[in-house]
């Protein structure tokens, strides 16, 4: 895990004083909203529909135990007990006062986190595959790349007013688990197939919001020392060319798709000509410096089966489904790492409250080296628990309340706050889950019907990433009421596809029984084992379309 040098310390504590200053004047009246409202965008806070939000920065999704305790402080000292983790992979508090906000940021500074770059028309957080140097199908560990970006986007002094937001994605898995396609800008790490040297496929144009495109391969290897010269040419040309007339348009997807991938290559290889690699390129001693921070942790030597928990596991129901569900193989023998959801039927999708907090904490402590993850999925990961101790774990977390065993089924749904705190939204999310996860509540139905990924977003905006759901759910204002649209087929992988509409838009009653009703076209249809997306893409939409036209037939009846 990255540690602040003096130089990270001193940047950040500047930034908290400053900030300071300009709340102070916002308070006594010195500057207006207005005013205001670009120095607070820099700093993560927002206004949103009843109180401001704090959006705290968590570097490609990698927390240790304090930082963890430290933002249970905040929850239960400075708003209402909870945070809530986002599908990038950072935590926000929804009810902070505008008068505290400077202190919290001070103790956020305490424990080596900040908000800087998680708002605001900037390169925002690096985002990384919650995974990261635990799988085996990893070519090599994507933290430590996404970590130098972090330190040469930090107030970049050519790219910190941008047409519009820019998200970075790394990975370094053959299997996506970090939705690089669907970023203004992704990374892959991977081998050359004949020279063997570690490179990257850089995807531009990717993104969801009301204009939703799949990213364009603008060059299928670039080598490793040269990253940063080559994302400094994309960002000169999106900067000098991305649209500033519209800010519905002015993503890089847009520009990519007007000049077209071709021109866009064109473009950013002229430009990168035209750079001295040697000045902007990191050092190869800062780039083994920063990699040391992400060195594996202590392992013991441990044979790859254990005994004892396969003795646990067929003595106890429970835990044999949380192993069968939540579990990850890990690349080190007799290490397992387990994901944690924070999507208990009934519950809010990513909230946690600051008792479960300090109770993760301590348990990643104690069986997870110090380190824990958020996933895209609004939950948490314990990265490296010994097997011998997975029933250990199992019986803390479920203690806590954090046991479920839904990860990756059709309760573990991601939603976005919606109308219950977003300004920018126009029908609620978090209802919808919970109303979704009730009616697939029982265990035994969720394991059957299988990997399911039901996606929710309560505005065009699209912040629960409905696009790319299995099943996506996209909520509207029509006539004065909550009006939800179905899509079908969406995908975040690396095969990644956007969901296509159903039909027309239903009421939020008739929504559970519409996804009722498409899982069960799902379970009559499947063959051989396959899971949802796979019977979606073999048997196409339309006898989802008949069983959703059915459901709304009955509703209008």
């Amino acid at each position: 895990m990255y540690r602040y040098d003096e130089f990270d310390a001193r940047f950040v504590r500047e930034r908290v004083a400053e900030f300071a200053g300009q709340v102070a004047r916002r308070l006594d009246g010195s500057l207006t909203e207005d005013e205001f409202k670009p120095l607070r965008l820099k700093n993560g806070l927002y206004l949103q529909l009843h109180a401001y939000m704090l959006r705290i920065a968590v570097p490609y999704g990698t927390l240790s135990s304090r930082q963890l305790r430290q933002l249970a402080h905040i929850a239960e000292t400075y708003d209402k007990g909870y945070g809530h983790f986002t599908t990038r992979q950072n935590l926000q508090f929804n009810w902070p006062k505008l008068k505290d906000v400077p202190e919290i940021l001070g103790l956020l500074a305490d424990v080596e986190m900040h908000c800087i770059q998680t708002s605001g028309n900037c390169i925002r957080n690096v985002t990384a595959d919650q995974f990261a140097g635990v799988a085996a199908d990893e070519v090599e560990d994507p933290r430590p790349t996404a970590e130098l970006i972090r330190q040469w986007s930090s107030l970049h002094p050519e790219f910190g007013w941008l047409p519009r937001k820019f998200k970075v994605a790394v990975t370094g898995a053959e299997h996506d688990r970090a939705a690089i396609k669907v970023h203004d800008l992704g990374l892959k790490l991977k081998r050359h197939p004949d020279t063997g040297e570690i490179g990257y496929e850089v995807v531009v144009g990717g993104g969801l919001g009301r204009t939703p495109m799949i990213g364009k391969v603008i060059r299928d290897f670039l080598p490793r020392a040269e990253l940063l010269a080559y994302l400094e040419a994309v960002m000169r040309v999106y900067n000098s060319e991305g649209r500033r007339d519209n800010k519905f348009k002015a993503r890089v997807k847009i520009l990519v798709h007007e000049i077209g991938a071709e021109e866009f290559v064109r473009r950013v290889e002229e430009e990168y000509a035209k750079l001295d690699g040697p000045t902007v390129n990191a050092p190869v001693e800062e780039v083994e410096r920063i990699a040391a921070y992400f060195a594996p942790p202590a392992y013991e030597a441990l044979p790859s089966v254990s005994i004892l928990l396969d003795q646990a596991r067929a003595a106890a129901p429970a835990l044999d489904a949380f192993v069968r569900q939540n579990a990850f193989p890990h690349r080190q023998p007799g290490y397992v790492a387990l994901t944690v959801s924070l999507k208990p039927v009934g519950g809010v999708p990513g909230d946690m409250t600051a008792d479960e907090m300090r109770a993760f904490a301590d348990i990643a402590e104690r069986y997870s080296f110090d380190e824990l993850r958020v996933t895209h999925a609004q939950n948490l990961v314990l990265p490296h628990v010994r097997q011998d101790e997975v029933p250990e774990v199992f019986a803390a977390l479920k203690a806590a309340g954090l046991a479920t065993a839904n990860a990756g089924l059709v309760t573990d749904i991601i939603a976005c706050p919606g109308l219950d705190y977003c300004a920018l939204a126009t029908a609620r999310s978090i209802p919808i889950a919970q109303e979704i996860a009730r009616e697939f509540s029982d265990e035994a139905e969720q394991r059957d019907i299988g990997p399911l990924q039901i996606k929710i977003s309560g505005c065009i905006n699209a912040c629960g990433h409905h696009h790319v759901g299995h099943i996506g759910i996209l909520g509207l204002e029509k006539n004065g009421r909550e009006n939800y649209q179905i899509t079908l087929g969406g995908d975040a992988t690396e095969n990644a596809a956007l969901g296509e509409r159903l039909g027309p838009g239903i009421d939020a009653e008739a929504v559970p029984g519409a996804i009722r009703a498409i899982v069960s076209t799902y379970l009559e249809r499947r063959q051989h084992g396959e899971a949802f997306i796979e019977t979606v893409r073999r048997a196409g939409l339309d006898p989802f379309k008949t069983a959703f036209a059915e459901v709304i037939r009955e509703a209008a009846e």
